[in-house]
């Protein structure tokens, strides 16, 4: 006999209004992954997928968790879109060779370091531009091959918005994850570090924040991509001393 607790029941009009709520985030969602994604995938699809990951969370919820609902929500829907966009297996022969390459760089780069590899090491490693690098990493994110989310707090959306926890332990832990996050970022190089600053502290939309750098939507995607595996490195090694 398990010792989980099952999470509270809702009654279906509370069901349907946290759904309905958070539909906001979804298209958000959506529309962060569709820019990284070749064009012939269609986001009604990339909704339909994402709205699978989102009943799941609200059917499965339990706030005495101490997490918010938009939280846990977010990797939900995002997981059930790159569940969906792995079986798919969309990349074409040529791109995926790459991303293979990159993964294989990754694995040795990580194993000879003893860390994980920044993108000027994969540059080097692979005898790549950065702009390469960055390119295949977007690849690879979306389509799921190369792990860029892991990391104690990958979810830079979730963390930089829920700033309540109704455990007290865990509303300190997720402040000190936040101050090492706030640091990280003040230690980003440009143009990464405006990019996230743009993007999630004021809050402009990608092709706003290209308006501003002069470069192409496509291409803040892809500073987005690094600055975010950055974060993910810092935090990494921050976080397991």
């Amino acid at each position: 006999m398990s010792d989980a607790a099952s999470p509270p029941q809702q009654t279906p009009a509370e069901r349907e209004a946290l759904i309905l709520e958070h539909l906001p985030l979804l298209h958000h969602i959506v529309g962060r992954l569709a820019l990284e994604l070749p064009a012939r995938i269609d986001r009604e699809d990339l909704t339909g997928y994402g709205m699978i990951g989102l009943v799941a969370a609200a059917d499965s919820f339990d706030a005495g968790r101490g997490l918010q609902f938009s939280t846990y929500a977010y990797s939900r829907i995002r997981g059930a879109i790159l569940d969906e966009l792995r079986r798919l297996d969309f990349l074409p022969r040529g791109r995926r060779e790459r991303v293979r390459e990159l993964e294989q760089a990754f694995a040795a780069l990580e194993q000879r370091l003893s860390h994980k590899p920044s993108p000027e090491d994969l540059a080097r490693e692979l005898g790549w531009s950065l702009d390469e690098v960055d390119e295949c990493l977007c690849s690879a994110k979306s389509a799921g091959m190369v792990s860029l989310d892991e990391g104690p707090e990958s979810d830079l959306f979730a963390l930089l918005q829920d700033h309540s926890c109704a455990d007290p332990s865990g509303e300190l832990e997720q402040a000190e994850v936040r101050k090492l996050l706030v640091d990280a970022i003040a230690a980003l190089p440009e143009p990464d570090r405006t990019v996230i600053t743009l993007y999630y502290g004021e809050g402009l939309l990608l092709r706003d924040i290209g308006q501003v750098l002069e470069v192409t939507e496509s291409r803040v995607s892809q500073i987005h991509t690094r600055a975010i595996y950055r974060l993910n490195k810092e935090l990494s090694g921050r976080l397991s001393v």
